[in-house]
C-alpha cells in the first residue's frame, strides 16, 4: 500500500516538478526498525526558567549513545532532536526563553526531526499567570508541528512534580521512529513505579498479550509488532475470520483464540483460555471494531446497536470481568482501548461509530484511578487516515483528501497505530494512565 503522491514528489522529476508548481512533498518518514539508533544526530537540550528535568533528560539521551549538545552549532551536523525543559516556567515573560532555544534549533533539524517540550501540567501552577504560561506551551508545540517540514514531529509532556521517574519511556518513545505519525499530542505523566533494566528491543519478552480484532489490518500489525517486542500474543476474531485469524497467529508464533466478543460468555470463555494456557494476562488490547454508517435520520435500530456492542460494550465487559477474575491481570498490567479521530471530531454519516469511539475515551479515563491503584494502567489511541484495504476502496478523491489533510501531509499505516500501542504496554509506560494518544501526524479535523 504505497503513496503513489509521496514516492512522485520524492522522486528526481517528481521533487522538481512540484518544487515549481508550489505543491507539498511529503516526506518518507523514519520508522523504527529494530537495531537502529534512537536518534539520527545529536540533540540540543535547552530549558527556559529554572528547568528541573535537564540531567533526566541528558542521561536518558547519554544512556542510548545520543550525543547531547547546549546550543545549536551552525556549521555542526543536522540535528535529530530538539529538547526544552520548561517546568520552570513562571510567566508569560519566561516563554521567550523557548522561542530563544527552540528556534535556532528548529532550523538546524533533519528529516523527521523531533521537537518534544515537557512541561509542568497547568492544573498545578500556584497562579493564574503560572498556569497561563504552562498552557501557552501547548499553542506552541501544536504550532511549530504545523510548521516542521520533512517528517518533523512535536509533541507535548506535561510532567508534575512527583512524577520523575516516569519521564525516560516516553521520552524515548517520542524521539523514537517509533511515534512516526504521532504528531501535535499533549500527554500528562503520572508518578509510578518504573521498572529498570527493560530490552530496549524486547521489552515485552515474557509476557501475554491479548489483541482483539486480529486477523487482518491494524489488528493483525498490532499483533506481530506485539510478538516482534517479545509478547506472546493470543490474537482473538470471530470465527468467520477464522482462517486469516490462523494465518497472523502461525506468522508470529502466536495463538488463535476464535470469539465473537459481544456474545453472552465471550468474558467467561477468554478468561478460562487465559487461565488454562496462559495463566494469566499481562496486555489486552481493544481493537475489534466494526462500521455501519449511515446518515443519523437514516440510522436503524440494528446498525446502532451492532457498531455500539462490538465497539464499546464489549470493551466495557471484557475489560470489567478481567479486573473481577482474581489473580489474572498481571502485576502491572496494561489495557489499550483503540479509539477513533472520528470519537473526538465527528464525522457525518457516522453517529453511532463516532458515538462509541468517544465512548472509548469516557472508559479509559474513567477507570485510570482504579488501575493505577493496582499498578496497572490503561489508555486508548485514536488513529486518523490510516491506509488499509479498507481505505484502499474509498473513491480517489475522498482517499487523496483523508490522506493529506494533516501536518505530515500523508496517511498513517497500520504499523504506526501498533506501535504507539506497544510503547503503552511496556513497563516504562507505567506513568502513562487515563491518556488518549492520537495517531493521526496532526490531523486538522479535531483538537
Amino acid at each position: 500500500m504505497s503513496d503513489w503522491y509521496r514516492d512522485f514528489a520524492n522522486s528526481g522529476v517528481g521533487s522538481t516538478l512540484v518544487k515549481q508548481l508550489g505543491l507539498p512533498r511529503p516526506a518518507v518518514l523514519r520508522r523504527y526498525e529494530p537495531g537502529a539508533p534512537l536518534l539520527p544526530g545529536p540533540a540540543v537540550v535547552g530549558t527556559a526558567g529554572e528547568g528541573r528535568l535537564h540531567k533526566t533528560l541528558t542521561r536518558v539521551l547519554e544512556d542510548v549513545g545520543v550525543p547531547v549538545l547546549s546550543a545549536v552549532d551552525a556549521d555542526g551536523e543536522r540535528l535529530g532532536a530538539v529538547l526544552l525543559d520548561a517546568t520552570g516556567v513562571t510567566g508569560p515573560t519566561d516563554l521567550a526563553a523557548a522561542r530563544d532555544v527552540l528556534a535556532p534549533a528548529v532550523k538546524r533539524l533533519g528529516p523527521s526531526g523531533r521537537v518534544l517540550v515537557l512541561a509542568a501540567p497547568p492544573s498545578d501552577a500556584d497562579s493564574p499567570a503560572q498556569a497561563a504560561a504552562r498552557q501557552a506551551l501547548e499553542g506552541l508545540v501544536r504550532s511549530v508541528a504545523k510548521e516542521l517540514r520533512d517528517g518533523g514531529t512535536a509533541n507535548l509532556l506535561f510532567v508534575p512534580a512527583d512524577a520523575e521517574a516516569s519521564v525516560p519511556g516516553p521520552v524515548r518513545f517520542f524521539l523514537s521512529g517509533r511515534s512516526a505519525y504521532v504528531d501535535g499530542q499533549v500527554v500528562t505523566l503520572t508518578a509510578a513505579d518504573v521498572p529498570g533494566g527493560e530490552d530496549e528491543e524486547r521489552p515485552l519478552a515474557g509476557q501475554v498479550a491479548v489483541v482483539t480484532g486480529a486477523a487482518r489490518g491494524i489488528g493483525a500489525s498490532i499483533a506481530r509488532v506485539m510478538a516482534r517486542d517479545g509478547a506472546h500474543v493470543v490474537a482473538v476474531d470471530v470465527p468467520a475470520a477464522g482462517q486469516s485469524l490462523a494465518e497472523v497467529a502461525n506468522e508470529i508464533g502466536g495463538t488463535a483464540f476464535q470469539l465473537d466478543i459481544t456474545a453472552a460468555d465471550a468474558a467467561q470463555r477468554l478468561i478460562g483460555h487465559l487461565r488454562e494456557r496462559h495463566g494469566g494476562v499481562d496486555v489486552v488490547v481493544h481493537n475489534a471494531g466494526i462500521t455501519r454508517d449511515k446518515l443519523l435520520v437514516n440510522m436503524d435500530a440494528a446498525r446502532w446497536d451492532s457498531v455500539l456492542a462490538v465497539n464499546l460494550q464489549a470493551q466495557l465487559d471484557l475489560t470489567q470481568a478481567l479486573l473481577d477474575a482474581e489473580g489474572l491481570l498481571g502485576s502491572g498490567a496494561r489495557v489499550v482501548g483503540v479509539s477513533s479521530q472520528s470519537g473526538i471530531a465527528g464525522n457525518r454519516g457516522q453517529t453511532n461509530y463516532a458515538a462509541s469511539k468517544a465512548g472509548v475515551i469516557g472508559m479509559v479515563r474513567a477507570w485510570a484511578p482504579t488501575f493505577a491503584e493496582r499498578g496497572a494502567t490503561i489508555n486508548a489511541v485514536a488513529p486518523g487516515f490510516i491506509v488499509t484495504e479498507m481505505t484502499a476502496k474509498m473513491p480517489f478523491g475522498t482517499r487523496e483528501i483523508g490522506s493529506r489533510i494533516n501536518s505530515l501531509q500523508q496517511g498513517g499505516l497500520p504499523v504506526d497505530v501498533a506501535e504507539t500501542i506497544a510503547w503503552l504496554s511496556q513497563p516504562t509506560a507505567a506513568g502513562v494512565n487515563g491518556q488518549v494518544v492520537r495517531v493521526c501526524g496532526q490531523s486538522f479535523l479535531g483538537a
